[in-house]
Parts: structure tokens; C-alpha cells; sequence
């Protein structure tokens, strides 16, 4: 079985991402924690009453059942269960614990929240989130955006990393709901890959021979944002898969200010995975 977690701030946002990922493991068998956390700051934890701080978890409570009953009413699905979490407290801390204690295999979510701002690529929460849950893979997906059968999955490489075989298992996983073949992708500053890209390109290629794969490598004319971008546009990809190393693309993106986001629209689900 695979244990799901979905966050939710009851945005719409949050709804597709449900949406999408019930239908992403709709031939799996699964059980989806829902999980909402309510944020009380330290100053106004103090003030509160301990009988409030229980009607406040008894009204997320009541109102995360009726999700789930909308969900339930929605995705009638004998292969998944759901169960609910109620916290105070921030997100992100949140879900760290529920992936420990559930044994998290994905958390799912959407890119924006309730407050999300159009055009910008991650909202706050998700941010945090990418940078602090470091032992399991999160899938982000955008607005809107509707199912298809992951049929192309783009995983860009600078193969100045060594990708073990427990980071490619996320990416193998993902690969085998839908068959999906992996299009890896280098954008190439230089003339050639040095001795150590080499070695790391050809280890990926050894973990990856049971799949459908192929390496396109790209020259570097324009931004890797541009870049990328232009890739999922020309080969129809339909999930971007990347894992997060410390000073890398990702991190460069969620680093840069707010204005600088803009100019990289992601259209398709996002999976970040942990090094």
C-alpha cells in the first residue's frame, strides 16, 4: 500500500491537487491522509484558552470530515481509504511528523494557496516545504491543471551529482503507474561533460536501462528556466522531476525574489525529490 499525504487550506488550488493525485493512483491501492493545520503564532498561543485552542481543532476537525466525505463522494475508488489529521501549528512542521508517523511515501500538493498570487510559481507554504521535508518526495501541481496519463516524465540532470539507486526508486515509482518513458536532459555550458559528469551519466544510464529513457542534451542559449521550459513544451512532457540538491536549479528558484519567479511558469506537476 501507499500512504499519501495531501495537505489542504481548503483553496481550490488544494482541491485539484486532490483531484489530480487520486486520479495520478487511481489503479493503486493507497490511503490519503488528509492533513490541515491551522497556524496559531507563539503570542497568540499564549492568550488562548486551552477550551478555545479544542474548539479550534474540533471545527478544523468537523470541516476536514466534510472533506472527506467529499472526497469520498468524488473518488469512488474501492483500492483507497482516507483518513484525516488536524494540527495547530506551522505546515511545515506538521508534515514532517505525519510523514514519520503515517510512513509518508508522497506528499501532494498544490503550488499556490488560498492567498496564491497569479503568475507566481510557488506559494510560501510549498516553498518552506521543498526546502525543509528532506526524507520524502513532493508532488506540486499547478492550478487547475488537468489529469493526463503520465505518458513523458523530464528529468534534467547537470550530472555533477551521483544519483543513487534510493533517489531514482521515486523517480522509477513514478515511472511505472503509466509506463511513462524518462527524457533526461542536460543543458550544456561547455564543450563536453568532464570525467566525473561522464561517470555520473553513465551510472544514470545503468540505473535507467530497464526503462524507457533517452538524454537529450541541450545547449545553453538561453536560461535553464527557458530552457526547461521549452523542453515539456516541445516533447509534450507531463511531469518535471528533479531532485533537490543543496545550490542547485531548485534551490536557485526558491531562493530568487518573488518578481524573478514569474518569468518561469510551470505548467506541469513538479515532483521534487530528496537527496
Amino acid at each position: 500500500m501507499t500512504n499519501i499525504l495531501l495537505p489542504t487550506d481548503f483553496s481550490d488550488n488544494a482541491w485539484s491537487a486532490i483531484v489530480y493525485t487520486l486520479k495520478l493512483y487511481q489503479h493503486e491501492t493507497c490511503k490519503f491522509y488528509l492533513l490541515n493545520s491551522q497556524k496559531v503564532t507563539s503570542s497568540r498561543m499564549a492568550s488562548f484558552s486551552n477550551k478555545l485552542l479544542t474548539t479550534m481543532l474540533e471545527n478544523s476537525k468537523k470541516d476536514m470530515l466534510k472533506l472527506k466525505a467529499q472526497v469520498e463522494a468524488t473518488n469512488t475508488n474501492s483500492n483507497h481509504e482516507f483518513e484525516v489529521i488536524v494540527s495547530l501549528g506551522d505546515l511545515d512542521d506538521a508534515i514532517e511528523s505525519s510523514v514519520l508517523k503515517h510512513k509518508i511515501d508522497l506528499i501532494a500538493m498544490g503550488t499556490k494557496g488560498a492567498t496564491g498570487a497569479k503568475g507566481i510559481l510557488f506559494g510560501s507554504n510549498t516553498a518552506k516545504i521543498f526546502k525543509k521535508v528532506k526524507n520524502c518526495p513532493i508532488l506540486a501541481i499547478p492550478n487547475d491543471y488537468e489529469f493526463n496519463a503520465p505518458k513523458q516524465i523530464a528529468f534534467p540532470s547537470d550530472f555533477n551529482h551521483y544519483c543513487d539507486a534510493k533517489e531514482l526508486s521515486y523517480l522509477k515509482k513514478l515511472a511505472d503507474l503509466y509506463n511513462s518513458k524518462i527524457r533526461v536532459i542536460h543543458i550544456n555550458d561547455k564543450e563536453k561533460l568532464n570525467e566525473k559528469q561522464e561517470g555520473n551519466l553513465n551510472t544514470l544510464k545503468e540505473y535507467l536501462k530497464d526503462y524507457e529513457h533517452s538524454i537529450h542534451i541541450v545547449p545553453s542559449h538561453k536560461s535553464k528556466e527557458i530552457s526547461i521550459q521549452d523542453f515539456i513544451d516541445d516533447l509534450n512532457i507531463d511531469i518535471l522531476a528533479m531532485v533537490y540538491y543543496s545550490h542547485s536549479f531548485i534551490d536557485s528558484i526558491l531562493r530568487e525574489p518573488v518578481i524573478k519567479k514569474i518569468a518561469f511558469h510551470l505548467k506541469v506537476p513538479f515532483l521534487v525529490i530528496p537527496e
